[in-house]
């Protein structure tokens, strides 16, 4: 089978309380598709927490105008880490999240009127837009983009990619590119830090081919990653000395299909999976296959091939992905049908 990257399903973040965080982002930033919430053991990721299979429970939310969602991730028995110190622009790792938004002046008076921390100006620099910490201490980029997958009343859509920092940038737009399919390049100069005693960083941006695009590829829409290389200090590793889990961003996911072709790419190009469900994973409402693998600075990225997602669980109605073909996006009216997933209150 062919591999097919369709596009970024999520972006975890790891949270202290997925119930508070879960309704700071559906209430003012439409991410009210609760997809599924599952409590159970990652028995699975032990060497990313210290040997120790830990307890958790994911919320998976989604924004139905196009673009990925977020897996809203928390400890059940262990009270997570934060970073020894504020995270640094260019640091190795997830820096930020980028959400698509088609109207950023509404949107950054918006979120100014909710007084976020850090809220910039619109930045032209490779395209408008601007950043913000959300409340818990998660850096956002609201970045302009008119993709629309299901038009709703709303000024942003889902996650359209992140901001990492890397260490050696030929390697990772290598990788970047090889196991993701991340070969359009879109933006590529050395800047300097506005604070000029920062040196100087390389930024890339990058998107996908999207030559062939199956499954949830129409609702997930084209994504962006933004590749920092700070080239006058020596960053950080943001996770250093602490679990997958602990707060902030823990992996950047993609939908995909035919996973077995991606693992023996993976081997053979040495990204070999360092986690991997082989047949099935089981999330309660949903269900398939997932890996792990790192790129050359040690992020994480998941590898996920979806089985079932509940369409109408009340009434026993599931989507079955496994004999479809993978080569196909799903129709629209099926994929919109997640709607009714919706969450309108707290929880």
């Amino acid at each position: 089978m062919v591999e097919i990257i369709n596009g970024i399903q999520q972006i975890g973040i790891g949270v202290s309380d997925v119930k508070k965080v879960f309704n700071w982002y559906r209430k003012h930033l439409d991410f009210n598709i609760l997809l599924f919430e599952d409590e159970a053991v990652a028995s699975l990721m032990t060497q990313y927490t210290n040997g120790k299979t830990e307890k958790r429970i994911a919320y998976l939310s989604l924004n139905m105008i196009g673009g990925g969602g977020l897996e809203i991730w928390q400890f059940k028995d262990r009270k997570p880490s934060a970073p020894r110190g504020p995270v640094e622009f260019g640091d190795l790792g997830i820096y930020a999240m980028k959400i698509r938004c088609k109207n950023l002046k509404e949107m950054q008076a918006y979120l100014k009127e909710l007084q976020v921390a850090d809220l910039t100006e619109i930045d032209n620099v490779f395209c408008p837009n601007f950043y913000f910490t959300d409340p818990f201490g998660n850096r956002v980029q609201m970045v302009e983009d008119h993709y629309v997958f299901c038009k709703q009343p709303s000024k942003n859509g889902g996650v359209l990619g992140a901001v990492i920092g890397v260490s050696n940038m030929e390697s990772s737009l290598q990788f970047y590119r090889t196991m993701l399919d991340y070969s359009i390049l879109e933006y590529d100069n050395i800047e300097a830090f506005k604070d000029t005693t920062k040196g100087r960083f390389r930024r890339v941006v990058i998107k996908q081919e999207r030559k062939l695009v199956g499954g949830f590829g129409d609702l997930l829409g084209p994504t962006q990653l933004e590749l920092i290389q700070v080239l006058d200090s020596t960053p950080v590793k943001i996770f250093e000395n602490r679990l997958w889990g602990d707060l902030g961003y823990i992996h950047l996911c993609f939908d995909v299909s035919g996973m077995c072709s991606i693992r023996e790419k993976a081997k053979k190009n040495n990204h070999s999976f360092t986690v991997d469900s082989a047949n099935s994973f089981d999330m309660g409402d949903a269900a398939g296959h997932f890996s792990y693998m790192e790129d050359p600075d040690g992020t994480l990225i998941e590898l996920v091939e979806t089985h079932k997602v509940p369409i109408l669980k009340s009434l026993g109605l599931f989507l079955n992905l496994k004999n479809r073909n993978p080569n196909k996006t799903l129709p629209k009216w099926l994929v919109k049908s997640l709607s009714l997933h919706r969450v309108k209150k707290d929880r």
